[in-house]
């Protein structure tokens, strides 16, 4: 679909409150016994704690070894260490995802503090994402209530954006934040104004809800001021590059995140209830696992999404007899460009991932749990 036609086909959808208010749709989960599914989808403070300081450690590690080594003029240690803190840095969008679900800790106040201190450095508006990403969930790639994922998309492999990916990330595209989009959306919203906030939703998304519109409002603001107040008194103070390293080091080296994140849904089949369809989990190495909050067993977490994202792996094990076979992250991008491939003679073909049998029959009811998608839809939602 080239961007002309997905723009008709967006303006003609049904409004989302109508959507949300009487579209619902049956999806299919693995069965599992309820009691196995309390057991995993139980949060822990300890192991939130290590997860979100964990990643918090690296990236201050390594932005720490940076100014070391910018301070000392050795450049080519300065440039290593600084692919490596950008590298980190981009996967926050990962714990803000995580914490906005509200699964990682039992705390709430632990969970509300590193949602704003990951959103704060990653340039993140949490108030329109839990909106969004609660229509995400609830209709996985169904283009009347998905403007998430709207597909087909082909990822970009040009040599030039491939270069940005590898350095620094200007314009940005589908699963990657560029400099200047990320600017100028959060100037947009601190406007006031939601015309292209981000994806593909437009002003509809807060349609209804003017209060929950003038939140995202207000932290675009607060972010963009305290950026600038960390720009300001860095340079103030003759270290400019420690505003590179605190504001700017998620535009840096965004590789990484960008080829794991995109085979999540790209090249799969919409419209259909049952994520083993419309979602892919692909097998990491344990850094980059950890550095993707778990979010690479991503089909678990949709057919599951109550489970915190340290315990979708014994999900997966759980549940795998009834599971399609899991991609490596090369078999994934393999199949995409197969895919790729076959839609420019067809466009409208979608790759119809190999399911087992159902398994149907021997679901036990889990009750409210099964569909839970913990604290991520705000009140005016629920």
């Amino acid at each position: 679909m080239n961007p002309k036609a997905q723009r008709m086909a967006l303006a003609e959808l049904p409004p989302l409150a109508e959507v949300r208010k009487h579209r619902r749709i049956r999806w299919y989960r693995c069965p599992i016994e309820p009691a196995r599914l309390r057991e995993l989808a139980e949060p822990s403070d300890a192991r939130g704690l290590l997860q979100a300081t964990g990643h918090l450690g690296i990236w201050t590690a390594t932005g720490i070894a940076a100014y070391s080594l910018f301070t000392n003029e050795i450049w080519w240690g300065f440039c290593i260490a600084l692919f490596l803190h950008g590298t980190a840095a981009s996967f926050f969008t990962a714990p803000h995802h995580e914490l906005c679900h509200t699964t990682v800790f039992r705390t709430k106040r632990l969970n509300d503090f590193f949602l704003t201190i990951f959103s704060f450095l990653g340039w993140l508006n949490f108030h329109v994402y839990k909106f969004s990403h609660s229509y995400h969930h609830r209709f996985t790639l169904f283009l009347e209530g998905d403007r998430e994922e709207v597909l087909p998309v082909k990822p970009s492999l040009h040599p030039l954006y491939l270069l940005q990916l590898f350095t620094v990330n200007v314009t940005g595209g589908y699963q990657s934040r560029g400099l200047v989009p990320t600017l100028k959306n959060f100037v947009e919203i601190a406007l006031n104004r939601f015309d292209n906030p981000f994806n593909s939703w437009g002003a509809e998304l807060y349609e209804g809800h003017p209060e929950e519109r003038m939140k995202a409002v207000r932290w675009a603001r607060c972010v963009l001021l305290l950026h600038a107040a960390v720009i300001v008194i860095c340079i103030g103070i003759g270290e400019p590059v420690v505003a590179v390293l605190v504001s700017g080091s998620v535009f840096f080296a965004n590789w990484l995140r960008y080829f794991v994140g995109v085979p999540m849904h790209c090249g799969l089949r919409s419209d259909v209830p049952d994520f083993r369809k419309c979602v892919r989990t692909i097998t990491l190495d344990p850094v980059s696992q950890f550095l993707y909050w778990y979010m690479n067993w991503h089909l678990e977490h949709h057919m599951y999404a109550a489970v915190p994202c340290y315990n979708l792996e014994k999900l997966h094990r759980t549940v795998a007899r009834d599971m399609p076979e899991t991609r490596t992250l090369i078999g994934a991008w393999r199949e995409m460009c197969e895919t790729w491939k076959r839609q420019r003679k067809d466009p409208g073909y979608e790759y119809d991932t190999p399911i087992p049998a159902s398994m149907a029959g021997e679901r036990k009811d889990a009750g409210p749990l099964a569909a839970s998608i913990g604290g991520l839809a705000p009140r005016a939602l629920v």
